[in-house]
């Protein structure tokens, strides 16, 4: 077997699975057993059945694969209960890339998150180097990615074959069960967006990220970490981009951050009644203070990353979703 993707039915996951399979490479994908396998449509991949929390499994699943790549990671920016994530995204990684080290597997990529890195106070885009600790984490999930990745470094340390790649906001085909880049695109296709905050992202096409795991596996060096990005967009200038391909109109008006905090804190106390996540979570308020900006070029430089334009990127996700049934075809959508 050439190759395990745990998170292979998630949206990173399912398009490193169709990069794999595009290069002719046998692949295996560690799924629960009830779990939704709607990204895996028309992909011819061996499943095994097992979950992240059950050592056993994970044996039986690295068992004979050449490279894994955990991709899987619980992705809540609100959880009722927070230790769900540490045990999803620490344990369940230690647990992991263990077994595959065991296995004798040749190389292992860690998928971690922009979100374990720092950002400069100075403005300038972070990257690998950037100084960062675990108290400058804005939530359960950033934190329990931060200190996953620890693991990751600590196995690397100790030998096993781990390269880690840190993608910043994936944009594309395949997002089954919208991320919160996804659903910004949308809600902006249903005219939800009629504001923004004054934030911004690295937004990248989620197929270069899907290439970015397989350059990472064929060429990174063990122990290093490469960011998976591209283009740093203000929220503004990624509504505008998704005016001029679809004809609608962008939101004109920002909304302040003191607003934004008090509406998304009213949603949480609401949602510890009903037990829903909340529309906007209070964590995705706290990370739009600071801008996502990011430099690629370490990944550009050593793997040979691509960089697809952003709205290229950006087209494909409102084409997909729009073609998918997720929202109306704008009137204006206009072709490649």
């Amino acid at each position: 077997m050439d190759a395990l993707v745990t998170g292979g039915t998630g949206f990173v996951g399912a398009n490193l699975v169709r990069e794999l399979l595009a290069d002719g490479r046998t692949v295996r994908v560690l799924a629960r057993k009830d779990g939704d396998r709607r990204a895996l449509e028309g992909c011819a991949v061996e499943i095994a059945e097992g979950d992240l929390l059950d050592v056993d499994s994970l044996r039986a699943a690295v068992k004979g694969a050449r490279q894994v790549y955990h991709v899987a990671a619980d992705y809540r920016l609100w959880a009722r209960d927070p230790r769900e994530l540490y045990r999803a995204n620490v344990d369940g990684t230690r647990h992991i890339l263990t077994a595959a080290a065991e296995a004798g597997a040749g190389r292992i990529v860690y998928t971690s998150t922009v979100g374990a890195l720092g950002i400069p106070k100075d403005g300038t885009p972070g990257d690998e180097t950037s100084r960062v600790g675990l108290e400058d984490m804005v939530g359960p999930y950033k934190a329990s990615k931060f200190l996953a990745e620890r693991v990751a470094d600590e196995l690397a340390a100790r030998g096993a074959p781990i390269v880690i790649v840190n993608p910043s906001a994936p944009i594309g085909s395949w997002d089954v069960k919208p991320t919160p880049t996804g659903q910004m695109v949308v809600d902006f296709l249903k005219g939800k967006m009629v504001a923004a905050l004054d934030t911004g992202l690295n937004i990248v096409h989620v197929r270069d990220v899907a290439r970015g795991h397989i350059l990472a596996a064929e060429r990174g060096r063990v122990g290093q970490k490469y960011v998976l990005g591209h283009h740093n967009m203000s929220l503004i200038e990624i509504f505008r981009a998704l005016a001029g391909i679809t004809g609608l109109r962008a939101p004109r008006f920002r909304v302040p951050y003191g607003v934004a905090w008090m509406a998304a804190l009213c949603m949480e106390g609401a949602c510890r009644v009903t037990g829903r996540p909340p529309q906007v979570p209070l964590n995705a308020v706290r990370m739009a203070r600071k801008r996502m900006y990011f430099s690629a070029d370490k990944a550009v430089s050593e793997l040979g990353l691509p960089q697809t334009p952003a709205e290229d990127a950006l087209r494909d996700a409102v084409v997909w979703f729009v073609e998918r049934g997720y929202a109306p075809k704008p009137v204006g959508l206009r072709a490649a």
